[in-house]
């Protein structure tokens, strides 16, 4: 192989590195909080597959957090970037201090999302109110431009006293 062609390598490796890059750094004021990863495949010259466990607040709902883990993908397709993720996502929130409503919200709308290939798919967590139970219902699953995934996992969070406060209903705040 001729200079030239490794000279064209290379700098098409650095600009998949610098669009990774300027990619973390666009979503970083809305990344979630990394917890912990744990590796789950060796990879002897590239980075390892892992699974991270990521913790977010929910934007609407004061005193509630959900907690998610991934897998994600290593070799040269993770470490650029590339990587098409698959669709195993787990899912828990629990209320943590007393829940305050900021705005109302509609069934299904959405409370994180994140991309989970360079183009066509996404992970979402959508947020609902169990009107009779008055339970929010939180679900993650992914979506891809052509086709979904089954592959979804759902976690439900009692609206309950805490600290003396009122206990809000969330019928009150759910739009329609």
């Amino acid at each position: 192989m001729s200079f030239s062609k490794y000279r064209f390598l290379v700098m098409g490796c650095a600009a998949l590195v610098v669009i990774g890059a300027s990619r973390s750094a666009l979503a970083a004021s809305d990344e979630p909080d990394l917890i912990m990863r744990r590796s789950t495949v060796f990879n002897l010259l590239t980075p390892n597959d892992k699974l991270a466990t990521y913790g977010i607040d929910d934007p609407l709902v004061d005193g509630v957090a959900c907690h998610f883990t991934v897998p994600e993908k290593g070799g040269l397709s993770g470490m650029f970037g590339v990587a098409e993720e698959v669709s195993d996502v787990s899912l828990a929130c629990r209320q943590y201090g007393p829940i305050k409503f900021k705005e109302k919200f509609s069934q299904g709308d959405v409370v994180f999302t994140e991309r989970r290939s360079f183009f066509f798919k996404k992970m979402q967590i959508v947020r609902g109110c169990d009107v009779k139970r008055n339970v929010l219902i939180y679900m993650v699953y992914t979506d891809k431009l052509f086709e979904g995934s089954p592959k979804n996992s759902t976690s439900t969070v009692p609206v309950e006293p805490w600290g003396g406060t009122d206990v809000p209903k969330c019928a009150d705040w759910t739009k329609g």
